[in-house]
């Protein structure tokens, strides 16, 4: 079983054809529903695949389509299995 302190991962996501179609709109609008869709396509990853109030999403990408968040080793594993999901890795800082 995995460590039950929160840290930082990051979350990459699968093609989508949809961010890709709305990420080629480069005016302000299209940025802005590119902030948006991808706001709420990683929200609501979240929401369907762990406990509400276990985790911290604090950055959603927007030059990928993937998000930083703060959670446990258990449930990166989790997202690491959930459809749509291509890559969960731990933050990794280095000493000065």
């Amino acid at each position: 079983m995995g460590s039950k302190e929160r840290e930082r991962y990051f979350v990459f996501m699968d093609y989508d054809p949809e961010y890709e179609r709305i990420r080629n709109d480069r005016t302000k609008r299209g940025a802005y529903e590119l902030d948006m869709y991808l706001s709420r396509k990683h929200d609501e990853l979240l929401a369907n695949t762990l406990e509400h109030g276990t985790y911290k999403k604090t950055i959603s990408l927007i030059i990928v389509d993937g998000f930083a968040v703060e959670i446990t080793e258990d449930q990166a594993n989790a997202l690491r299995s959930t459809n749509g999901v291509r890559v969960v890795e731990k933050n990794q800082e280095f000493p000065n």
